[in-house]
């Protein structure tokens, strides 16, 4: 678990995945993860999805700024759409600053 500076942006992403085409969307995802860890003002990210499909990911970003610029980035863009095509029935998405980050580990 990594702590992250106050002010710094946390992108919660939580969605209902369909029974679609799970071989392409794991593909899509892991490239999505790779790619976002390349960009400016990555910091990292946390997900977990349960059996049912629910699943959440949050992403750290230095600021709002890069944040912003990987909601824009068009390989991102075009992943997005497809998602919302065949992957997901549906999704939320907040974006947050952090005040304090804490872990704990045994």
């Amino acid at each position: 678990m990594n702590l992250y500076q106050r002010g710094s942006i946390a992108v919660i992403f939580c969605a209902q995945r369909t029974q679609n085409d799970d071989e392409s969307y794991s593909a899509a995802a892991n490239a999505m993860s790779d790619l976002a860890a390349k960009q400016p003002g990555y910091l990292g990210q946390d997900s977990a999805r349960s059996a049912d499909g629910l699943g959440i990911t949050v992403s750290y970003w230095e600021n709002d700024e890069a944040a912003k610029a990987w909601r824009d980035h068009p390989d991102h863009s075009a992943i997005r759409e497809q998602g919302r095509g065949k992957w997901y029935e549906r999704y939320t998405l907040h974006v947050t600053r952090i005040e304090r980050s804490y872990d704990w580990i045994k």
